[in-house]
C-alpha cells in the first residue's frame, strides 16, 4: 500500500471488522472517524495506563503488543480492560500483513477479555518494519493500587516462572536456522513456545489479593534490570541469591551460542514481587500452576547485590538489552 492513511475499506474490512470482544465500560470504542474512545468506571475505581512500543520483532508483533500492556497494568493491581494501537507500517504493506496484525491482537484480547478501543493505522517511510504502539486501560478499586515503589527492608522478594522467557521465544523465532545448526529441533520447539507463558496477569491477580507491597514486570533489560529499578524506586538496597533465579536451560543454552547473558534478556512473563512472606506466596502460585520461587531480600541503604557463592556482583542501571546484541 501507498504512503498514508490505510484506504477506508481496508480499515473496515481488515482492522474495524477484526475486532469483537468487547467490554461494557467501552461507552465509545473503534470506529471510521472517531478520534477517541470514552470508558466509564463506577466512583470507587480509577483508571491506570500504560504505554509500550513493540520494536524489537515484527514477528508475532500483535500478540507482544497486547501483552506487554496487559502485563504493565497487571502489575499495578489494576485489571486489564482496553487498548488504543497505534501502528506504523513500512510501504510495501499489504493487506494481509494488517489483518494478520489485528489477528493477533485481537486473540490475545480476547485471551485477556479486553478490548481494541480504538487507534491508528498508517504507511510510513518513517519504518522499516511494523512498529505498534499501544496503549493500555486498566481499572483498580483505589485502595488496591501496587507500585514499583513500595518495598520495604526486611520483606522477600519473589519471581514468578524463568528469566528470559520472551527474548528466549523471540531469537528461537528470529534465529532459527542459525541454532539448528547446533541444537535439536524438539529443543528450539520449545523455546519457540515460551511465548505461552508471556502473560503475567493470574499472578499479579494472586499477589494482589495476598497483599504485596510492591510488584514490576520484568521486561527490557532483564531480571538485573528490574531489580534495580524495583530497588531505586523503593529507595532501598536488595540483597540476592543468583542461583536461586529461576531460568530455563534452553535459555541458557541459546544465551550460550550467542554469547549473551540472560540475566540481561528481555523477560516478560516473569514478575518481580515484594512481601513479608514470600514462601507463603510461591505456596498460593503454586496452588494456580505457577511456578515462583523467593530469590532474595529487601535491605537498608543502597547496595543492591547479587550473590553467588563467594561471588557479589553490584547491580547498575539497565543497559540496551541483550536481545538487540542478536536480533
Amino acid at each position: 500500500m501507498k504512503t498514508g492513511k490505510v484506504p477506508e475499506s481496508v480499515l473496515k474490512r481488515s482492522v474495524l471488522q477484526q475486532i469483537h470482544n468487547r467490554r461494557e465500560e467501552v461507552i465509545l470504542g473503534a470506529g471510521v472517524g472517531e478520534d477517541c474512545a470514552i470508558l466509564a468506571l463506577p466512583e470507587d475505581e480509577v483508571f491506570v495506563v500504560s504505554t509500550d512500543p513493540i520494536t524489537g520483532t515484527a514477528r508475532d508483533a500483535g500478540m507482544l503488543a497486547v501483552q506487554v500492556s496487559a502485563n504493565d497494568l497487571a502489575s499495578a493491581g489494576a485489571e486489564p480492560v482496553a487498548v488504543l494501537v497505534s501502528a506504523l507500517l513500512p510501504e510495501g504493506t499489504e493487506e494481509a500483513e494488517i489483518r494478520e496484525l489485528m489477528r493477533q491482537m485481537e486473540t490475545a484480547c480476547e485471551t485477556l477479555h479486553m478490548e481494541i478501543a480504538g487507534g491508528h493505522t498508517e504507511i510510513t517511510r518513517a519504518v522499516n518494519q511494523p512498529v505498534l504502539t499501544v496503549t493500555g486501560i486498566g481499572r483498580v478499586k483505589r485502595g488496591s493500587i501496587v507500585t514499583t515503589g513500595g518495598a520495604k527492608p526486611g520483606q522477600d522478594v519473589v519471581v514468578s516462572k524463568w528469566i528470559g522467557l520472551e527474548g528466549t521465544s523471540i531469537i528461537a523465532k528470529e534465529k532459527e536456522t542459525e541454532l539448528l545448526t547446533r541444537f535439536p529441533s524438539h529443543m528450539i520447539e520449545t523455546a519457540k513456545g515460551f511465548d505461552r507463558y508471556l502473560s503475567i496477569v493470574p499472578e499479579a491477580a494472586t499477589a494482589g489479593k495476598s497483599g504485596v507491597s510492591a510488584m514490576h514486570d520484568v521486561t527490557e533489560g532483564g531480571i538485573f534490570g528490574a531489580l534495580w529499578e524495583l530497588a531505586e524506586s523503593s529507595g532501598v538496597g536488595l540483597e540476592i541469591d543468583w542461583k536461586r533465579i529461576p531460568v530455563r536451560q534452553e535459555t541458557i543454552e541459546i544465551c550460550e551460542f550467542f554469547e549473551i547473558n540472560p540475566y540481561e534478556l528481555i523477560s516478560s512473563g516473569s514478575l518481580l514481587m515484594v512481601t513479608d512472606d514470600g514462601f507463603g506466596l510461591v505456596r498460593e502460585l503454586e496452588a494456580i500452576r505457577i511456578p515462583a520461587a523467593v530469590i532474595g531480600k529487601v535491605r537498608e541503604g543502597n547496595d543492591r547485590v547479587v550473590i553467588s557463592g563467594e561471588e557479589r556482583r553490584f547491580l547498575g542501571p539497565p543497559k540496551a538489552d541483550e536481545l538487540y546484541r542478536v536480533i
